[in-house]
């Protein structure tokens, strides 16, 4: 009789919870399909996948063509970031070094220098000064020889073919090189003066590679028309940035970011000037070569920890980070020349590993920046639920995503709503597609795991508000 008795109460149960998780996804179905209404978004054009809860206890609460093929954009970086946390444990670190080849007597190095990068995608200015920091106890005042930078460990190609055909010169596009520096990009700052007067125009950090020339002008409002673009100089090895327009008096400090064009030259120059900032003298030129077997090293410097890096690459959807370490996972089956596709089909091994459907995705750039790549949101939700039950790196990966309301790409989104801190997710973007995938925690202790894209014509912001709506709606 008591088992009869727990039979019912059981059964009972089940489809006590059965019809609350049949409730919930008709609510938020409805829900769904008001939004879309009022946005101007039509559900052909999306492919969306949600569920709640883990294991059995998983409930579905959105499939809105969800195993149907569209353009993800930047929420491509996820599938990235679980193929880099495979095969890079939390915690590693990426080496640069500065190496020396020949005698030294009397505080002179009687040989070349070299710069051997390793592919620290997080290599700048704080590293650099650490690295020459090392270099000066060695006791080195002076380099009779080159400066010599090493960027063997990738190929020579700075802007793979997967990424969109024009260049631009924004630092979004930065070229890609194993020795890089501040991300391949340049800080322009203008300061207004008096109206009639020309702008003040600094470059941070300064050095020989970048030839500056300011004309910008201050005028007496409040306005900005400043246009700052790189210039052609043959007899110029580096490159030239012409500043230009103007900038009200009541404007403060404008910053203006520009990509360079050769990361290894770039890198050497910004070498040499930080030695000079120490009192180390190098007498001979800037060039790219290998660094030869019998080299010592003078001085190394480790990177940020991989689960750092992933937080500059998904915090701020950086395209450069991204093929940065999709080369890094080249490099791990071939130490020299490595390339993006090399890194590429590590990241596919890796989807097919975790069961990806291999009709459900194709990837070619790591970054999103393409038309090419093609997931269903059921494939970005299975490499989200991927990332989530593994512990050894489901903390590194939610932690290096923006946060709603709070940091990042979602800075601005869900902010004073329901939902700000509630969300944390991968944004993604370019013409015509807008996608959004992560998380999103609910009070009572269970994890919303959502993967959301749009391809068509409705506005980009009516997009971007519905996902933001449906989201706040769910997490109340």
């Amino acid at each position: 009789m008591k088992s009869l008795i727990f039979f019912i109460f059981l059964f009972s149960s089940v489809q006590s919870l059965a019809k609350k998780n049949s409730d919930d996804a008709g609510n938020i179905l409805h829900e769904l399909e008001s939004l879309a209404k009022a946005h101007g978004v039509k559900l052909k054009d999306l492919s969306m996948y949600a569920t709640a809860g883990e294991g059995d206890n998983s409930k579905s609460l959105i499939d809105i063509n969800s195993k149907e093929v569209k353009i993800p954009a930047s929420i491509t970086k996820i599938a990235t970031a679980s193929a880099v946390l495979a095969n890079f444990q939390p915690g590693f670190k990426f080496k640069t070094q500065i190496l020396g080849q020949g005698q030294i007597k009397n505080k002179v190095l009687k040989g070349n220098l070299y710069l051997k990068g390793g592919g620290d995608p997080s290599f700048v200015s704080e590293n650099m000064w650490f690295l020459v920091n090392a270099f000066t106890r060695k006791q080195i005042s002076k380099v009779e020889g080159d400066i010599v930078v090493d960027d063997s460990l990738f190929d020579k190609m700075r802007y793979d073919v997967s990424r969109q055909k024009e260049r631009v010169d924004r630092a979004y596009d930065a070229p890609v090189g194993a020795m890089s520096f501040n991300w391949n990009s340049i800080n322009i700052f203008v300061q207004p003066t008096q109206p009639g007067q020309e702008a003040l125009v600094f470059a941070d950090p300064q050095n020989d590679y970048i030839r500056l020339i300011a004309k910008a002008k201050t005028t007496s409002g409040g306005e900005n028309h400043l246009i700052a673009d790189r210039q052609e100089d043959q007899k110029f090895e580096g490159d030239v940035i012409h500043v230009s327009g103007s900038i009200g008096k009541s404007n403060r400090e404008i910053a203006i970011f520009k990509n360079i064009t050769q990361p290894d030259l770039w890198s050497g120059y910004n070498l040499r000037t930080f030695l000079a900032q120490r009192g180390v003298t190098v007498t001979g030129s800037i060039k790219n070569g290998i660094t030869p077997d019998s080299a010592d090293v003078l001085a190394e410097c480790e990177s940020k920890s991989i689960e750092q890096i992933l937080g500059d690459m998904n915090k701020f959807s950086n395209n450069y980070v991204s093929e940065m370490l999709t080369k890094n996972m080249g490099a791990l089956k071939k130490n020299k020349g490595a390339t993006l596709a090399d890194g590429v089909l590590q990241i596919r091994e890796h989807l097919k590993e975790i069961g990806l459907p291999e009709n459900q995705f194709q990837i070619e750039s790591p970054s999103g920046l393409t038309r090419d790549n093609k997931f269903s949101a059921y494939a970005i939700w299975k490499i989200l639920q991927h990332l989530r039950i593994d512990f050894r790196v489901q903390p590194e990966f939610l932690s290096s995503l923006p946060i709603a309301g709070v940091d990042g790409t979602l800075k601005k989104r869900m902010k004073q709503s329901p939902a700000e801190r509630w969300v944390r997710a991968k944004t993604g973007y370019i013409d015509n597609v807008v996608s959004l995938a992560g998380y999103a925690g609910l009070d009572n202790g269970q994890v919303i795991s959502f993967g959301f894209i749009y391809n068509g014509a409705a506005d980009e912001a009516e997009v971007r508000h519905f996902f933001d709506k449906l989201l706040i709606f769910m997490v109340k």
